[in-house]
Order: structure tokens, then C-alpha cells, then sequence
């Protein structure tokens, strides 16, 4: 069994190896603007997925991964006379997912934010159904209590200096 970081070593190798290879050494016009995004190694290091992206549209991709596959043997041998490994590992061609990912997590956010301006929009000229601030505050209920027990004619019906004593 093989130390998965020597597998991560190679396939970074192999990713360098590869871009370096198809910059240089490809001339097919078919080739579109293509970039290596990712290499992974298998575990017994004999095969090696190779993921990429093309700038363009599908049919600059179907020419580009046409190319890439016409193009395996070259990179192959470019691949085992730079890494020197005892097996030099077979190449596959993978298309690379993260832009349409992006592209569709981009499309959702901007959903969400036309969504979140439709309600700000709603809610800008709207007032409050009751008190600004409908919550009771500690000290409130314990004045309100005293409000109420003192009744509407409690205030100033007998007026005490506070001594217990009468003003006539």
C-alpha cells in the first residue's frame, strides 16, 4: 500500500508536469484556453485523473477534450520522463464541475438578493402593527401595578404632609 502523501506529491507533479506540457509542447488548433484544476493519483499509483476547465462555450470544450485525448500519449511519456517513477500512470481527462458550481451558486445568490430587496422595499413604508417597542420593560409592570391599585381618585384625596398630620 502506497502513502497517500507521496500519491498527493505525484499528482501535484503530474499537474505541473501537464500544464507545462500542454503550454509548450501541444500545437493542436483544437486546444482551446485550457487550465489543469486538479490531478488525483489512485492509491497503487497507476492511474491519474487529470480535471480541467475550458474558456468558452460547449463547442470550444468538445474540441478542446478531443485534443486532450489525442494528445494522451505525448503527455504520458512527458509525465514518466519527469516524475521517474517505476509505472508511469495511465491518464484520464476529466471536465472540471467547479465553474458550472459556481455559476449556479452565483444564479442563487443573486435570486436571494433580488428576493431580500423585494422585501426591503415592502417593509420601508410599513409601520408597526402595535407599539414601536412591544416588549414590557422590568420596571413597567411593577408602575403599572401601582397605577392601577391607586385608582383614578387616589391621587389627592387626603393630603398629608407626611407626618401623619392634616393641612385644614
Amino acid at each position: 500500500m502506497t502513502d497517500t502523501a507521496r500519491a498527493r506529491k505525484l499528482a501535484d507533479r503530474i499537474r505541473v508536469v501537464v500544464a507545462e506540457t500542454l503550454q509548450r509542447r501541444i500545437k493542436d488548433p483544437r486546444l482551446g484556453y485550457v487550465t489543469i484544476t486538479d490531478t488525483r493519483v489512485t492509491g497503487d499509483l497507476r492511474e491519474a485523473t487529470v480535471f480541467y476547465t475550458v474558456f468558452g462555450d460547449d463547442e470550444e470544450r468538445a474540441a478542446s477534450a478531443a485534443a486532450l485525448e489525442s494528445a494522451k500519449g505525448v503527455l504520458r511519456t512527458e509525465v514518466g520522463r519527469q516524475t521517474g517513477v517505476r509505472f508511469t500512470p495511465s491518464l484520464t481527462f476529466v471536465p472540471d464541475a467547479l465553474p458550472d458550481n459556481a455559476r449556479t451558486i452565483d444564479d442563487l445568490l443573486a435570486k436571494a438578493k433580488a428576493a431580500d430587496a423585494q422585501v426591503r422595499q415592502a417593509s420601508s413604508g410599513a409601520t408597526y402593527a402595535g407599539d414601536a417597542d412591544p416588549y414590557r420593560k422590568p420596571g413597567e409592570a411593577a408602575q403599572e401595578a401601582e397605577e392601577a391599585a391607586e385608582g383614578p381618585g387616589a391621587a389627592g384625596a387626603d393630603s398629608t404632609d407626611g407626618k401623619g398630620s392634616q393641612d385644614a
